[in-house]
């Protein structure tokens, strides 16, 4: 598993060698130029970017711009300050992942995991922040939109309202996450609803409804 790395924080990168999984190699690059050349000539299963305080929003734009012009790359930021804003802009253009800069090595594993299977890790905390911020404003729901989904399948819609991946509600109620993913599509569909984002929403004002 080859990852390439834009970060120019030496505590940062000594971090990520010192976590990563054995069998990743990890190459480092300091200059935004460096890290869209290194990515056109080259092949990595991951991009690494660390966001630092020190122009970071024009980092940020720097990440937009590279997710736009490699729309496959699975890249995950790292960003040193906690900024919805900045995290929605980049979701919406691709990024893969949202993590601490110094993440644990298990952590770090399972982000890997989840945004190897297609999903997107935002962190646990950041999507119960978007959820508690945009539920008044982005759905207006009713309490019987849940009405028609299953015990397990609202179980499932309950977890997802509280920012766990699909591994760990598969772990919560003792499934596959091939399981997760079969109930979510049933709910989607029964539900009306197209990501989990909507999901959350409407599973968070059902219960607040009850």
């Amino acid at each position: 598993m080859k990852i390439l790395c834009w970060n120019a924080d030496d505590a940062v990168w000594k971090h990520w060698n010192q976590v990563i999984d054995s069998n990743a190699s990890l190459e480092r690059v300091d200059r935004f130029d460096d890290l869209n050349e290194s990515l056109q000539k080259q092949s990595f299963n991951y991009c690494f970017i660390y966001l630092s305080d020190d122009s970071f929003s024009k980092q940020v734009e720097n990440v937009v711009t590279l997710c736009l012009n490699f729309p496959n790359k699975k890249i995950i930021v790292f960003p040193n300050q906690s900024s919805q804003q900045a995290a929605l802009r980049l979701f919406s253009v691709g990024v893969s992942g949202q993590c601490a800069p110094y993440i644990g090595r298990e952590q770090l594993s399972l982000v890997l995991s989840v945004v190897e299977s297609g999903e997107i890790w935002g962190g646990k905390a950041f999507i119960q922040q978007l959820i508690t911020q945009s539920a008044a404003t982005v759905i207006n729901v009713q309490h019987n939109d849940l009405e028609d989904l299953s015990e397990r399948e609202l179980s499932v819609a309950q977890y997802i309202a509280k920012g766990l991946s699909n591994r760990q509600i598969a772990l919560e109620m003792s499934i596959t996450e091939r399981t997760v993913k079969a109930h979510l599509t049933s709910i989607f569909k029964k539900t009306n609803t197209k990501d989990r984002l909507a999901l959350g929403l409407l599973a968070q004002s059902n219960d607040q409804t009850l």
